[in-house]
């Protein structure tokens, strides 16, 4: 039975400059006709991941990295076994071929790799166990590579690895039991095999309210200039801007499992830490100049099976006002939940339902949770029941 958990959050966030366009200003977007706030996915995703990490949420061997740099990874393993580490990058770079992966710029892999913890150790594992297998080429330690030829045919006919090897090069990426890598996916264009369906969605945040962008005129004074040197030695502006944020997420149970090998306790364990990360987490961006470290006011957990995802961002097609009764957020949370009631109304596909709202709007809404770890607790168990059925 395919079972979908949805994350629902409104926060509202000071102003700040939480995630950037190449232009330095706050990302933005139209929507329903207007000007909005936006914090992209990837932005959202990557401050999980920190978050997790940060917070030990879950061991370093049950998570994964984004790097180009996986040549340096697998010799820094190698180094630990006896090896040299320039000796180890090179049969690295060799090993990789297995895989379709190229580098250049010496040891770099042409793009940004998401590899498990786990794989990373298994592959320089598999290098250990062939290492005398896996012949060096001249190109790969020469200034300049050799013209294309006959010459550089045979080389590479008398290169090429071991089916043995290969074989289990291919068999190590299967995702390494990592929770990010399970929960956000993998496409490797060179290995398709290596590919990693995303058990989670994850939605760009926008704006709940129309947008208001302000500029921040700054000066800054060196305080060894003389005292008869009068005004500032640098001054510019920054842009900011600060909203009511709506967030939405949507996760397949079923496809986090087959992605995390059927280890039922490391979904659960993997999903405690994605549920609070999801809720605490927040972008890094210029947090040093604004801190705006402001936790969701409004967070919906909802868990249903046989069903539809289903954002409710069209609850603010048209932008909320604050009112004095609510003010932003609650007025945000009010417009949530009658939205909800017509969705559910017109289409059902209700399943378990639980809210913290600290707003001062009353909400009427599913299971009431006091704290983030109740309403962790409620829909964590609510997976597991349902699995267990």
């Amino acid at each position: 039975m395919k079972q979908l958990l949805e994350i629902h959050i409104l926060q509202n966030f000071a102003p700040s400059n939480l995630n950037r366009s190449d232009t330095g200003a706050p990302k933005d977007a139209y929507f329903g006709g207007h000007r909005r706030l936006r914090i992209s996915s990837q932005c959202l995703k990557r401050a999980m991941r920190d978050y997790v990490y940060d917070h030990g949420l879950l061991p370093a061997e049950n998570m994964a990295q984004r790097t180009k740099r996986v040549t340096s990874a697998l010799a820094e393993r190698l180094v630990e076994k006896g090896y040299d580490m320039e000796e180890a990058k090179l049969k690295a770079v060799e090993a990789l071929k297995g895989l379709k992966l190229k580098t250049k710029d010496g040891d770099k892999t042409e793009y940004i790799l998401f590899l498990g913890n786990q794989e990373i150790q298994r592959i320089a594992d598999i290098i250990h166990e062939y290492w005398d297998s896996l012949a060096i080429s001249e190109s790969d330690h020469a200034e300049d590579k050799p013209k294309a030829g006959k010459k550089n045919a045979k080389q590479d006919s008398k290169n090429a690895l071991p089916k043995e090897l290969v074989k289990d090069l291919k068999e190590a990426l299967n995702g390494g039991r990592a929770v990010d890598l399970a929960l956000f996916g993998r496409m490797l264009a060179d290995f398709p095999g290596g590919n990693r369906e995303a058990a989670c969605q994850v939605a760009h945040a926008l704006s709940t309210d129309r947008v208001q962008r302000e500029f921040d005129f700054y000066t800054a004074v060196d305080d060894l200039k003389p005292e008869e040197t009068q005004g500032a030695d640098m001054m510019g502006t920054l842009e900011f801007g600060s909203a009511c944020f709506y967030r939405y997420a949507a996760l397949d149970i079923e496809t986090l499992t087959q992605n995390l090998q059927g280890d039922n306790d490391l979904v659960v364990n993997g999903l405690r830490a994605f549920l609070t990360a999801a809720v605490k987490a927040k972008p890094s961006g210029k947090q040093n100049s604004m801190a705006a470290h402001n936790d969701p006011e409004y967070v919906v957990f909802t868990v249903r099976e046989n069903a539809d995802p289903r954002s409710l961002s069209n609850a603010f097609e048209k932008p909320v006002q604050a009112s004095p009764k609510h003010g932003l957020t609650g007025s945000a949370a009010e417009r949530f939940e009658t939205h909800w009631k017509k969705l559910e109304q017109a289409y059902g596909q209700s399943g378990s339902c639980f809210v913290m709202n600290l707003t001062d709007f009353e909400s009427k809404l599913g299971t009431a949770c006091q704290s983030l770890a109740q309403l962790i607790e409620h829909t964590v168990e609510q997976v597991s029941s349902s699995q267990g059925a």
